[in-house]
């Protein structure tokens, strides 16, 4: 018996039963996205962890050099706007650059809104695994993404039809090891429990064709 083929995004909106995202809708998922996603930055910041894409890369330079994570995460991401634009569209495009600018805000200036006094590393990891993941699935579920290696994971699944969760793990994992000149072994372990948490979550919860609102 033959697999069905996966519907993608251009099969979908042509499908008049299939009812469009409003304004309103994106926004808030927009927003609630990036709320989890600045939590999660702001726990491990609080604890020394990091994770992987983008993120990851701007959490490894601002450990080296100190310079805010939020103004790091921006800059980093300024080059897959184009791969962006030129692969997954305009609409995907721009709700990256208003969830990326909004999260390099957030990230900015949250700790100075509230303070965590004590948290373990382990709890750490899994609780922003959590939040990493869910952010991350309601921005993909809105054509959203906050740049690097989501953007590359998530065209890889809408064109060769790989899971988006898995690739993403390899990326996570890979920058995550690369990690270990700047930061201690204990906090890269603890780092890579959070990916596997994410991405797991991400893996299991985001499958093509599986959800139809656009």
């Amino acid at each position: 018996m033959t697999t069905p083929p996966t519907p993608n995004t251009a099969t979908l909106l042509d499908d008049p039963a299939i009812r469009q995202h409003s304004f309103f809708e994106d926004a808030q998922a927009l927003f609630t996205g990036v709320l989890f996603v600045s939590l999660a930055l702001i726990l491990f910041a609080q604890v020394g962890l990091l994770t992987g894409g983008t993120a990851g890369a701007a959490f490894v330079l601002h450990y080296a050099t100190g310079i805010g994570l939020g103004k790091l995460f921006f800059l980093i991401n300024l080059p897959f706007y184009w791969f962006a634009w030129t692969r997954m569209g305009r609409e995907f495009t721009l709700k990256t650059f208003v969830a990326i600018g909004v999260l390099s805000l957030m990230t900015e200036y949250s700790p100075q809104l509230f303070a965590i006094e004590r948290i373990h590393p382990a709890y750490a990891a899994v609780l922003g695994g959590l939040l990493l993941g869910s952010g991350c699935l309601f921005l993909a579920r809105h054509r959203a993404s906050l740049g690097g290696a989501t953007i590359v994971s998530l065209y890889l699944q809408q064109a060769r039809g790989w899971r988006a969760g898995k690739v993403q793990m390899l990326i996570d994992c890979s920058i995550l090891l690369s990690s270990l000149a700047v930061v201690s072994p204990d906090r890269v372990a603890y780092s890579v429990l959070a990916a596997l948490v994410m991405n797991l979550f991400i893996a299991v919860n985001h499958r093509p064709g599986r959800y139809a609102v656009l």
